[in-house]
């Protein structure tokens, strides 16, 4: 039996790696892979049912979220919303967070944390095919200090050997990437940003477990210290990073350490603020710490740390399926655009350990693809203007054409 294909052809590839664009280009589809990439002029002849036609869009990798909640929508109160869930309830929600993203042109997403195995177990069923949604790759419970933040969604352990324990537990309910909690948060009341919570022995006990098992550990770390002791801990990656100094740094660009900056958190907060519902505690901790994350951002690009994209969808009004509005602010605030591109593919891809098959448009790697309109680079924005979605060699979203039977797509 013959592998579907297609061609998508007429395009201009940004392949993210940081390339130039390359314009009047051709890609050829065969199963879940890309088969050929080249000048449009020498592309291989198929049937027209099989071709999709560009028409001078831009072809870019499949998009990728590294932080996002999917069991949380961007109501006001996600407190609220997370510690009077059902399981039932925040499995459904979890679903339609999981379809608004695979639609927007996020078909790779890292789940930081929810309770009750939800997006564990969606993980599965989308992996399997039952359930659409972009590749979830799913931290479960995320390991936090008794008290600490995030504890409504997360294990609480003290000590090296309870945190050993919790991340083996998390583990054995099937979490694919660990998330610890490094600091303080804005979203959990009673306890303030930069306060420190894991200390570094117990980051170090979850970064030895994680990796013993082949899985990478990210943290949330906002203050200083506690992205210190983070970076100690041989942490991969640093999720918010607002207190960024020239030394820490240093030490991150040394260990290959990721930044994912989820601007989008704190500015979904302050631009809606309690006129929407939002509580007054959260507004006042997200609007003490705004301009100091807008500074550590600044300096982790001019430092050239490596940064990969992420919102944290789900936190108030930060819905699923904003990844461009996220690259728009890091753009903003410093971010070359096509550094920007490489944060949300290619870079993206190595954070969470994927680079192997995703992150870059190339022959044998996984079919994950996007058609958007305009260019990127001279407006980034364009990543949201997206008119076709490609997941696995199956087209998941057309607004282009009425594809053929030939051409894989989804039900």
């Amino acid at each position: 039996m013959s592998t579907p294909s297609f061609l998508i052809r007429d395009v201009t590839i940004i392949d993210g790696t940081g390339a130039s664009p390359i314009p009047d280009q051709a890609l050829v589809v065969e199963g879940r892979r890309i088969a050929w990439i080249g000048p449009a002029d020498q592309a291989p002849v198929t049937s027209p049912e099989t071709v999709v036609e560009g028409e001078g869009r831009t072809l870019l990798p499949g998009l990728i979220n590294c932080h996002v909640h999917l069991t949380s929508d961007g109501a006001p109160d996600t407190f609220a919303q997370a510690t009077g869930d059902s399981i039932p309830a925040a499995t459904l929600r979890a679903a339609r967070s999981a379809w608004a993203t695979l639609q927007s042109g996020v078909t790779t997403v890292r789940d930081c944390g929810a309770a009750d195995d939800v997006v564990v177990e969606l993980a599965k069923e989308i992996e399997r095919g039952a359930v659409p949604g972009p590749r979830v790759q799913a931290a479960g419970r995320v390991i936090t200090m008794t008290g600490g933040h995030g504890h409504f969604i997360g294990r609480e352990a003290d000590g090296p050997d309870e945190v050993r324990k919790a991340t083996r537990q998390e583990i054995k309910a099937g979490a694919a990437v660990i998330k610890t909690m490094a600091t303080g948060g804005v979203l959990t009341p009673g306890v303030t940003p930069t306060q420190t919570a894991l200390l570094p022995e117990e980051l170090a006990a979850a970064a030895q477990v994680a990796h013993n098992s082949g899985r990478r550990v990210t943290t949330h770390a906002i203050g200083r210290a506690g992205i210190h002791n983070a970076l100690l801990a041989g942490i991969d990656s640093i999720e918010h990073g607002f207190y960024l100094d020239d030394e820490l740094l240093e030490l991150a660009i040394a260990q290959g350490t990721f930044l994912v900056p989820t601007m989008l958190a704190v500015d979904g907060i302050i631009r809606n603020g309690q006129a929407k519902g939002i509580p007054a505690w959260v507004v006042e901790k997200a609007e003490s710490e705004a301009e100091q994350q807008r500074k550590s951002f600044a300096a982790a690009v001019a430092s050239g740390m490596r940064i990969a994209a992420g919102t944290d969808a789900g936190t108030p009004f930060n819905a699923h399926g904003d990844l461009a509005r996220e690259l728009a602010l890091m753009v903003e605030h410093g971010l070359p655009p096509m550094q920007v591109l490489v944060a949300a593919t290619s870079a993206a891809a190595e954070n969470l350990g994927l680079a192997h098959d995703l992150g870059t448009l190339t022959a044998g790697k996984l079919a994950d693809l996007i058609l958007v309109d305009g260019d990127p680079i001279a407006d980034i924005t364009a990543t949201g203007r997206v008119g076709l979605v490609v997941k696995d060699g199956v087209v998941q979203r057309d607004e282009l054409t009425k594809t053929g039977p030939a051409v894989p797509t989804a039900v």
